[in-house]
């Protein structure tokens, strides 16, 4: 089915384009957990993967409000710590992230595409495992140089590997909701 007669049978049942839009971002969202505790040849870099999560954040506060942003990082957050351990959670660098990268889209310091978005998801991935290193050196248990020494090899993997693979959660998805826009203003 392509993506014209999707958007003839949406603008045949009003009830459907929220139905549809919904389920295609809920699924979005329910793939990238899924992704996340995998380690597929290739998409690891010394046992670090992409941050999946991330990723979407970023596509989805590209052309959101800050508020938005911000509360899509912080559900997608809980649904991670859900998954892994709750300390240090992950809810406060995903909140972080979204707002921040909403508040860049909206400055327009960056345009949108492929380029700007892997950028952007390299930097928003060395602040989220900032957060989350400087939330581990408040726990403590470890030596603040030991936490300081890893966060560097782990920020800096999961945002290289992270931005590499940002097209492929980026595009589909900025399509379909550019799609679904489109058609709610006709």
């Amino acid at each position: 089915m392509n993506l014209r007669a999707i958007e003839h049978f949406v603008d045949s049942y009003p009830i459907a384009r929220p139905v549809l839009n919904g389920a295609i971002t809920v699924g979005s969202v329910w793939l990238c957990l899924l992704m996340l505790p995998l380690r597929l040849p290739g998409m690891e870099l010394a046992g670090i993967s992409p941050n999946w999560l991330l990723i979407w954040v970023v596509a989805w506060s590209v052309k959101r409000l800050v508020w938005q942003g911000a509360m899509a990082g912080l559900v997608l957050g809980f649904l991670q710590d859900g998954m892994t351990s709750p300390e240090p959670t992950h809810a406060l660098g995903l909140m972080i992230v979204g707002a921040l990268t909403a508040k860049l889209q909206k400055q327009r310091y960056v345009q949108e595409d492929f380029i700007s978005v892997a950028l952007i998801v390299f930097l928003m991935a060395v602040i989220s495992e900032t957060i989350t290193a400087l939330q581990f050196s408040f726990v403590g248990g470890r030596s603040l140089s030991e936490i300081w020494t890893y966060h560097q090899f782990i920020a800096l993997s999961s945002a290289i590997l992270s931005s590499l693979w940002a097209p492929v959660v980026y595009f589909p998805l900025n399509r379909w909701w550019e799609t679904m826009s489109v058609s709610e203003q006709n």
